[in-house]
């Protein structure tokens, strides 16, 4: 796709989020695509302000890392709140497009969105409504359940343990109910282990989500416009696709397209498409299922703004399909524009 002219575009990057890191990984690497392509890019990060190209060079230099930033460094960032002042900040009021690289709290929750919708700038991904129904896993598993695709039963914490075994059975995932890259989640196999799990879980959310866990093969699709991307297999060296295994080189194989049959790939696609549009979402996402056994399929969560790091799925997803990075960021750039 040849750009039609080129662009003010901001990246909005870094945050104060428990997944800090992660979207700095994905908006350097967003910001040098755009750039290659021609448009006028600056990179802004709302815990610090516009970022120099030496310190996205010092950026590029380190690491995601094993674990998330500690609640401690974000505090220190602002707590997770997006500065006061940045919808008067010439780099968006003078934006052409923002492309949101922000993952998890108020970048992704939807706070933004409507922030940028009040403003009358556009902006990639999902609006305000769509971006809080996704980020809310209680809310988008109802509405997943109402527009047929499967997803795993699950409760809201705090629950008692005699009740979660009964509901669920063991083992359970406990997880934030509004985070992503698994932060803050537990596998819990004894009911001994309930209480911490769910502890730890509070941390980071102010609700907290006990689920059925679904044993079997992971798998993710991609969704861009209207077109679902072909499925992707993770095969993590750990039995949890977490943190680590997610933005470590070399701890996760991800193979695109799946080794699956095609009638079931096409009813991942044909479920991650359902799911997408349950959830009122538009420009791209990720959606992310465990095949059982059986051949089950049950629909984890969507991610709104999926990382696009070099390690991300979605990128890899998008080569899939011939696809190369500049290409697929233009893509979004030009479907947030209309």
């Amino acid at each position: 796709m040849a750009i039609l002219s080129p662009l003010r575009i901001t990246v909005l990057m870094g945050g104060a989020s428990a997944e800090r890191d992660v979207s700095l990984a994905s908006g350097i690497r967003i910001a040098q695509a755009l750039s290659a392509r021609g448009h006028a890019v600056t990179a802004l990060d709302p815990a610090k302000g516009v970022l120099s190209r030496a310190d996205l060079d010092e950026l590029k230099r380190s690491n995601v890392g094993i674990e998330p930033p500690s609640l401690e460094e974000l505090a220190g960032l602002g707590g997770g709140r997006l500065r006061d002042d940045l919808i008067s900040m010439p780099e968006i009021r003078q934006a052409d497009v923002v492309f949101l690289a922000l993952h998890g709290g108020q970048g992704e929750d939807g706070t933004v969105q409507a922030l940028l919708d009040m403003a009358g700038v556009r902006y990639t991904g999902s609006g305000h409504l769509a971006s809080a129904l996704a980020m809310d896993k209680d809310l988008s598993k109802t509405l997943f359940r109402a527009a047929g695709v499967q997803t795993a039963d699950w409760l809201m914490a705090p629950q008692p343990g005699a009740l979660v075994e009964q509901s669920l059975g063991l083992p359970v995932v406990v997880k934030p109910s509004k985070q992503g890259s698994t932060v803050g989640l537990s596998v819990v196999r004894d009911l001994v282990d309930l209480d911490a799990a769910v502890a730890e879980a509070f941390r980071y959310d102010d609700e907290v989500m006990i689920e059925r866990f679904i044993a079997g093969r992971e798998f993710t699709v991609g969704v861009i416009g209207d077109d679902a991307l072909p499925v992707g297999e993770i095969k993590p060296v750990k039995e949890l696709y977490d943190y680590e295994c997610k933005y470590t080189a070399g701890m996760a194989v991800e193979e695109f397209p799946a080794d699956l049959s095609q009638s079931a790939t096409n009813k991942l696609q044909e479920q991650s498409l359902r799911a997408f549009r349950a959830l009122k979402l538009r420009g791209y996402a990720r959606v992310d299922f465990r095949l059982d056994a059986r051949g089950e399929s049950y629909c984890l969560e969507v991610n709104t703004l999926p990382g696009m790091a070099p390690t991300s799925l979605i990128p890899q997803a998008a080569a899939a399909a011939g696809i190369d990075f500049e290409e697929f960021c233009e893509r979004i750039v030009q479907l947030a524009i209309g």
